[in-house]
């Protein structure tokens, strides 16, 4: 029996775990992959205040050893869903492991939609945050997949950054905003290749091409980066009978980080919200924090 259970052991989840442990609670923090999310996967943080040059997988580990140092525990474990049983929450892993608590967190984050392609998660050069890594391809010729607000916003910043950007979209239409296509038609380093897909991926040790495919044509496109915007999806299936969750499946929560049910909330990408990123995680980790040990207080007053 634990005060409070943090489902994802993201910077969301930890950061939630940090400000409970201060305030006296315990807490258990359940994670099914690697701790720290999708963070970890960055070369090097250069947005997020005072960590500058950080690695990911360091910033990950800083993170997990301050919440052990707090008393905080965490398993590896995948959650395949969790109810309300009177006053507790009872939270069952897929291996069939249960544990209860007064108050939830659900801090799952979401994950970027792939391509597919072969070699697509371990060759360099591919990425799929404009902002955390494009400016590791100052001056250098990249580019961007997909049609919607997220892949015009990157390549727009890309714009400001790289020599030449290539926007890669399989329709001839894009989804996006106007005014956002008006402004990347406007730029005059990026070119707009409509009517193609990424096939593979060129190159043995780093990207150096990407073979393009639309209809029966093929052509090489020479890049040292790709960045793939082809939108992201939330991890929140197993609690779709616990909280209720929008048509993208993301929980509706908003910045106080409640959900449809009290005693349960939601923090980082997992949760309805127009920004997703490293320092609007842990935010919402402190929100979600205070939140949880406020209704836990209230419980016992």
């Amino acid at each position: 029996m634990y005060d409070v259970i943090v489902i994802g052991g993201g910077t969301a989840g930890l950061t939630a775990a940090i400000y409970l442990l201060r305030a006296g609670k315990t807490v258990l923090i359940l994670e099914s992959t690697a701790l720290g999310g999708q963070i970890t996967a960055s070369a090097r943080i250069e947005n997020f205040p005072g960590l500058y040059g950080v690695s990911g997988v360091e910033y990950a580990d800083k993170l997990a050893d301050q919440v052990y140092r707090f008393g905080g525990v965490i398993e590896p474990a995948e959650v395949g869903g969790a109810v309300r049983e009177g006053e507790h929450f009872v939270v069952e892993t897929t291996d069939g492991e249960r544990y209860q608590a007064g108050a939830l967190i659900l801090a799952t984050g979401s994950v970027h939609r792939h391509l597919g392609l072969e070699r697509e998660e371990t060759l360099p050069g591919i990425s799929y945050c404009a902002v955390c890594d494009g400016a590791f391809y100052k001056g250098r010729d990249v580019a961007v997949v997909g049609g919607g607000n997220a892949a015009v916003q990157s390549a727009l910043a890309l714009a400001e950054l790289c020599r030449k950007v290539t926007l890669v979209h399989r329709r001839a239409g894009f989804r996006c905003e106007p005014v956002l296509l008006e402004r990347l038609k406007k730029a005059p380093n990026v070119e707009l290749c409509t009517g193609y897909v990424v096939q593979s991926l060129i190159g043995e040790e780093k990207l150096e091409a990407l073979e393009l495919r639309g209809g029966e044509q093929t052509k090489t496109l020479p890049v040292d980066g790709l960045f793939i915007a082809v939108g992201q999806q939330p991890a929140n299936e197993p609690f779709r009978d616990l909280v209720r969750l929008d048509e993208a499946g993301y929980i509706a929560a908003g910045e106080d980080c409640q959900t449809s049910e009290p005693g349960v909330f939601a923090a980082g990408d997992c949760r309805q919200k127009a920004v997703r990123q490293l320092v609007t995680a842990a935010a919402d980790g402190a929100v979600a924090g205070l939140a949880a040990n406020a209704y836990l207080d209230g419980l016992n007053s």
